[in-house]
């Protein structure tokens, strides 16, 4: 029997690793797609979709891909430090992984921006973390003029290593689908994702391991829509943190993906994120941060404007686990009610 041993090992072929490079992983990778019978039925009978559960994770979200290769190359060149800026995932796991290589972690993040889920993990973790008062788009300068002048490697999704790690999703959802599906819907924050996910399925094409490529599908929050509405956006605004950027760093290569495969980039409000937020909790059993909502919200939204004609299979990636965003259920659901230490009283409550 083959035992997992995370994404470098399983997708060595792809990925650009050396007998050289000492692999730094927690096995990340090979999280599950789940069918989800509710989506699927309301968008119609031959309709199938599928949830690509990225909080399944060792770090609770989809940059632990990224992160065990930019890390096991930082560690192949002898860095002694790395550098991120981040909205809470990318510190979490960049933290996460260079304890487990013995390399110091530096984090920039926006002050007072980030889920205490994500910080908690950061500090957990040993990072030097500093809060900036400014916006991602400010820290994200800083680490970049930081790395290019003393010897820190950057490690936010810049850094192509990150991509070469992300795009082993879409090698995963191909070997479950036996296929690439029709349409995947993915939340846009700072556009590395989407970017990594279409080289993943041109590799998988040029290799014949599928023969076509899905449309890709790519959603913004309303308050943080740079793509969307073509220029950067000073102060950006949205309760999904993990996608709060304004000017995103991969944001030519989000809009070829877009463009080469006859996608669409689109938002959805900060409402509708909540709705979908919910509805995966509610319906399919999984809790996502709010920012992984926004590909199921996007769903929801062409769904209505009847965008999608014919039998299709669909992916919606929901990028981080709920957990990272604890406050957010609580500002968003009833509390849980409080009743006496009696049998009757509760037979009451529960309608017995």
């Amino acid at each position: 029997m083959i035992k997992y041993r995370g994404i470098i090992q399983r997708y060595k072929e792809f990925l650009p690793i050396t007998d050289k490079t000492p692999i730094i992983s927690l096995c990340e990778g090979n999280t599950p797609l789940i069918f989800s019978p509710y989506l699927s039925g309301l968008l119609g009978e031959n309709f199938k979709v599928y949830l690509k559960f990225e909080g399944a994770n060792p770090t609770g979200s989809f940059k632990d891909r990224g992160m065990t290769v930019a890390i096991s190359k930082a560690k192949e060149e002898n860095a002694q430090a790395v550098i991120c800026a981040s909205t809470g995932n990318t510190s979490a796991s960049a933290a996460s992984y260079a304890a487990k290589a013995g390399i110091k972690c530096v984090v920039l993040l926006p002050k007072g921006a980030i889920a205490l889920g994500k910080l908690s993990q950061a500090l957990i973790h040993n990072a030097t973390v500093l809060a900036i008062d400014g916006n991602f788009d400010d820290c994200l300068e800083l680490v970049r003029t930081i790395s290019a002048q003393f010897p820190i490697q950057l490690v936010n999704s810049v850094n192509p290593y990150r991509i070469e790690g992300q795009k082993t999703a879409a090698f995963e959802i191909c070997d479950f689908l036996e296929t690439a599906p029709d349409y995947q819907v993915i939340p846009v924050g700072n556009a590395g994702n989407i970017t990594a996910y279409w080289k993943g399925y041109k590799e998988y094409l040029g290799k014949n391991k599928i023969s076509r490529l899905p449309k890709m599908l790519g959603f913004q929050a309303a308050g943080a829509a740079p793509i969307v509405k073509g220029k950067p956006i000073k102060k950006p605004e949205t309760i999904a943190t993990a996608i709060r950027i304004g000017n995103p760093a991969s944001w030519k290569q989000a809009e070829a993906a877009r463009d080469e495969s006859g996608g669409l980039i689109d938002m959805v409000s900060d409402k509708q994120i909540i709705e979908a937020y919910k509805l995966l909790a509610a319906k399919d059993g999984i809790f996502v941060e709010p920012a992984s909502a926004a590909s199921v919200a996007g769903l929801l939204k062409l769904a209505k404007k009847n965008y999608f004609k014919q039998a299709a299979k669909i992916v919606c990636i929901l990028t981080g686990h709920g957990l990272k965003d604890p406050d957010r259920v609580i500002k968003t659901v009833k509390p849980p009610k409080v009743i006496k230490a009696n049998l009757k009283a509760v037979l009451k409550e529960i309608g017995y």
